[in-house]
């Protein structure tokens, strides 16, 4: 009957090595060897061809536990780890990756401990810490990250504040163009044989301007010029018809929202409008990019509009059901980033 050669302690198991070996060495063969030592024919194998390899030395027991350069990391070093993930990207720390991958993290910990971990070890460690893969969002290398402070801490809550005051109501404006080639979303097929979805060979494409609130109000503006002055002119006569009540309009820093032409026309219509500035390359901290997201996922990335005016219609009709139901407006601003001005 064969044994568990693992259930005996480690001297015992090199005992039992060494006895094997030095039988087999004496003439007996593999096979009657490993039966009468109740082991398999082919760990007996092993046993000789490491004896042949390292001696002796390869058969008695080693001492049990990581190697040199190899264990565990400690909570001091694990939470060290934790912070330079949340605050530093590796290209900061000098590290061959863009993103924090498995990888990077085993480096990061050999670099900065001379621990070797294996990648399996690396996400068990992620998971308990509580770190998982997400994709990330984009930051541009321009933006200011104590401009966006000092908006978060201070500019938009003086803007509320005035508004609470005034009674005014705040709109979050941007403007987008859609493309007729643009695709949102997965379809199964069989492992090896992509998907083809039919649509038209032209393409084409529409413009989009839109403002919401965190009460659910939405105005917007299909069009197929340029955005121009002229263009931004007739939504904010809209935008001023449509309210009740007094608008301030937040944007970003778009040539056209900083024209000359505007600022007159904002002076002459004051007591109606007034036009504030988000920090610049930071569309994250503007709902209405989560409303830009949804017309190009469900709009118009799910469809094939056939030309410009079907996609125009298709577009516009999307907006004005989202018009209709402010309960689906609110949520734009459930988003992380954004739920500062809900």
């Amino acid at each position: 009957m064969k044994r568990d050669a693992r259930s005996l302690s480690p001297s015992a198991q090199a005992a039992l090595r060494l006895r094997a070996v030095e039988a087999v060495t004496e003439g007996m063969s593999q096979t009657e060897t490993a039966r009468v030592f109740g082991v398999t024919r082919q760990i007996v194998g092993r046993w000789m061809k490491a004896r042949r390899a390292g001696g002796v030395s390869a058969l008695v027991a080693h001492k049990r536990g990581p190697k040199s350069g190899q264990g565990r990391l400690s909570g001091w070093q694990a939470a060290m780890v934790c912070n330079l993930i949340r605050d530093r990207d590796p290209e900061q720390l000098k590290l061959p990756f863009i993103l924090w991958t498995s990888d990077a993290v085993r480096l990061l910990i050999r670099r900065r401990f001379g621990i070797t971990v294996s990648s399996r070890s690396v996400r068990r460690y992620l998971a308990h810490w509580g770190f998982t893969p997400q994709k990330p969002r984009r930051a541009a290398y321009e933006r200011d990250p104590e401009a966006v402070k000092r908006w978060l801490e201070e500019e938009y809550p003086a803007i509320r504040a005035k508004a609470k005051q005034t009674h005014a109501r705040i709109y979050w404006g941007d403007e987008m163009g859609v493309r007729s080639d643009h695709q949102a979303g997965r379809s199964y097929a069989p492992r090896g044989q992509t998907p083809i979805t039919r649509g038209t060979g032209q393409r084409f494409g529409t413009n989009i301007i839109s403002a919401i609130t965190n009460r659910g109000d939405l105005a917007f503006m299909v069009f197929q010029r340029r955005f121009t002055v002229p263009v931004f002119f007739r939504f904010l006569r809209r935008l001023v018809k449509q309210s009740n009540r007094k608008t301030f309009l937040i944007v970003d820093s778009h040539p056209v929202h900083r024209s000359r032409a505007v600022s007159k026309w904002l002076q002459d219509h004051a007591a109606q409008i007034e036009l504030f500035f988000l920090p610049g390359y930071s569309p994250d901290l503007n709902p209405d990019e989560m409303l830009n997201h949804d017309v190009k996922v469900n709009a118009v990335g799910k469809r094939r509009p056939h030309n410009r005016p079907q996609l125009m219609r298709n577009v516009r009709s999307y907006l004005g059901r989202r018009r209709e139901r402010p309960e689906l407006v609110q949520r734009y601003f459930h988003a992380v980033t954004v739920r500062y001005a809900a």
